[in-house]
């Protein structure tokens, strides 16, 4: 991978990947210098079934089986404002982000980011989208992949969704039975896209002596 030419960056740039509820949030906010959480950069749910001036669908959310928006569907995230983000970042050093809200699938305001002496850390279930693009771009980076038994995945992630009434329970019900029997599918993703998987417990010890 090609190395990012800002001083701003001196710390470099980490991409964390996992499915929902594996633990990228915590270590990313434990570690990074800042935590740039990339589920800011959701679509919001006001964008569903937006029409053009000619009255045809712009599009639509995707749906999952069941009939519900697919929030773990990429074409539900802005890969194009994350990359923009992160390079703001690392060329001037501070960058402004959307307060996005997973309940309301909305954003409610903004949040001023700033470098203090890296590592950038950066996490969301849409990780995988990035290193290509990245590359591309001629920006430095890791990709490390958090492994983790499924079980313990689903069972943070259900408890956790749960506690922030993130959505609908029989909706988190559905998800994360789905979420669940796609796991390998899930990790596969990530390692096709250039993710490395490492245990959490080496990820702390790797995170901490940047």
């Amino acid at each position: 991978m090609s190395t990012a030419s800002s001083e701003h960056h001196s710390g470099g740039l980490v991409l964390l990947g996992g499915a929902s509820g594996s633990g990228k949030s915590y270590l990313a906010h434990t570690y990074g210098r800042p935590h740039l959480l990339l589920d800011s950069f959701y679509r919001e749910i006001a964008e569903d079934h937006q029409v053009d001036p000619e009255g045809d669908p712009e599009r639509a959310l995707p749906r999952t089986a069941y009939g519900e928006i697919d929030w773990d569907h990429p074409l539900t995230w802005n890969a194009r404002a994350a990359v923009d983000a992160i390079i703001e970042l690392t060329e001037t050093g501070r960058i402004r982000v959307p307060d996005y809200s997973i309940t309301t699938s909305s954003v409610t305001g903004y949040v001023d980011l700033e470098l203090a002496g890296g590592p950038i850390v950066a996490e969301g279930i849409f990780a995988a989208e990035l290193p290509r693009i990245l590359t591309r771009l001629g920006v430095d980076f890791q990709a490390w992949y958090i492994d983790q038994h499924r079980l313990t995945t689903a069972a943070r992630r259900l408890a956790r969704d749960l506690a922030e009434r993130r959505k609908p329970v029989p909706f988190l019900i559905r998800r994360g039975w789905s979420l669940l029997r796609k796991e390998r599918e899930i990790r596969d993703h990530y390692l096709d896209a250039g993710f490395t998987p490492v245990p959490k417990r080496e990820l702390h010890r790797r995170l901490a002596a940047r």
